[in-house]
């Protein structure tokens, strides 16, 4: 998943950035309002995790334009504001999740997770197409009773159109969710991902589920058709 992480304290922008990327997860950061604003408005994420109170715009004034421009990302308020008043004002003003410092990393993260499965119809932590079951809350994938070994990148892939099994998912979509902007951009990271993830899914034997759709994307499916 692609994540927007806007927080003003280093140090915490830092230790829930990396621990979102152990996760398994793309991660963009920025600690003041105005360029988090721009983040969100220039690029799509699953989710965004907002801290009210930042420099150059607060966290309610950047949700509010969001909204107001017609972005539903799911939006989680992370805040040290845990006044039941500020509670019910941020979820009324189109936030979907609320969660007051100080916090446990794991519950963040199991926050984060559901609001991302829910912005795609996804309630459970399982994903099945066809044989192929993947487990987004481990972040393991199992085809006919075979894990698969797959790499950080490779998951990210798979998880990625799973989410969106059956619709084609482009290109650039696809590069945006599998490395961040920490990471050193590479002119075939696309091809050569869903290269190697095709061996392991589609490994002889098994019927193809990855399926490319020339000039727009790839996509997961039982079928080709």
């Amino acid at each position: 998943m692609k994540i927007l992480f806007v927080e003003d304290s280093v140090r915490l922008r830092e230790t829930v950035g990396r621990g979102l990327q152990k996760a398994g997860h793309a991660v963009d950061a920025s600690g003041d309002g105005p360029e988090g604003l721009w983040y969100a408005e220039s690029n799509d994420y699953d989710v965004i995790i907002l801290d009210w109170m930042l420099p150059g715009m607060d966290g309610m004034s950047i949700l509010q334009k969001l909204r107001e421009q017609g972005k539903a990302t799911p939006v989680l308020f992370l805040t040290a504001r845990d006044a039941v008043d500020d509670r019910v004002l941020g979820l009324q003003s189109g936030a979907d999740d609320y969660l007051v410092k100080p916090f446990a990393f794991e519950e963040l993260l199991a926050r984060v997770q559901t609001l991302a499965r829910r912005g795609f119809g996804v309630r459970s932590a399982g994903i099945t197409v066809a044989d192929l079951i993947i487990d987004t809350a481990a972040k393991t994938a199992v085809r006919k009773g075979r894990r698969l070994d797959l790499t950080p990148r490779e998951y990210r892939l798979l998880e990625c159109l799973a989410l969106r099994r059956g619709s084609v998912v482009s290109r650039s979509e696809i590069e945006t969710h599998i490395y961040d902007e920490r990471a050193e951009p590479m002119s075939n990271v696309v091809d050569s991902t869903v290269c190697s993830l095709r061996k392991k899914i589609d490994a002889p034997g098994f019927a193809p589920l990855i399926h490319t759709r020339r000039g727009m994307g790839y996509v997961l499916e039982e079928s080709g058709s």
